[in-house]
């Protein structure tokens, strides 16, 4: 149960710190049907948030955690490390998920306009933590 990571491109800069801001474009599907249930690439926007405070679904905090700069990976989430029992939007209950993330920038430069941090609410509810 939780999260895997299956690297498919090396990064070659560090990983986050838990409170960092990052950015990262990523791409969501259900994992027994294969179904894109979202993607920030469709939206020409990575997604940016805080790391490790639960702004997004556990398994993309502990996921993107262990990824570094400019690394491309496939995070394979138990439905446990993602939305649960209840789902989410087109989320099925107790879904297994699987992301495929590209992680573009940490710390000062994934800070929109280096000023104000965009929250996951404004991407929509597909990546926000289940309340």
């Amino acid at each position: 149960m939780g999260v895997t990571r299956t690297v498919v491109r090396e990064g070659a800069g560090r990983t986050p710190n838990a409170g960092e801001v990052v950015k990262a474009h990523y791409t969501g599907r259900l994992k027994d049907s294969g179904h894109e249930f979202d993607s920030s690439r469709d939206r020409g926007k990575p997604l940016t948030f805080v790391i490790g405070i639960g702004s997004v679904i556990k398994g993309w905090d502990e996921g993107i955690s262990e990824m570094k700069l400019g690394e491309a990976s496939t995070l394979h989430v138990t439905s446990d490390y993602g939305y649960g029992r209840e789902g989410a939007g087109p989320i099925p209950p107790n879904a297994d998920l699987e992301f495929d993330v590209e992680l573009v920038a940490i710390g000062n430069d994934a800070i929109p306009g280096n000023s104000s941090v965009s929250t996951c609410e404004a991407f929509g509810i597909q990546l926000c933590a289940v309340q």
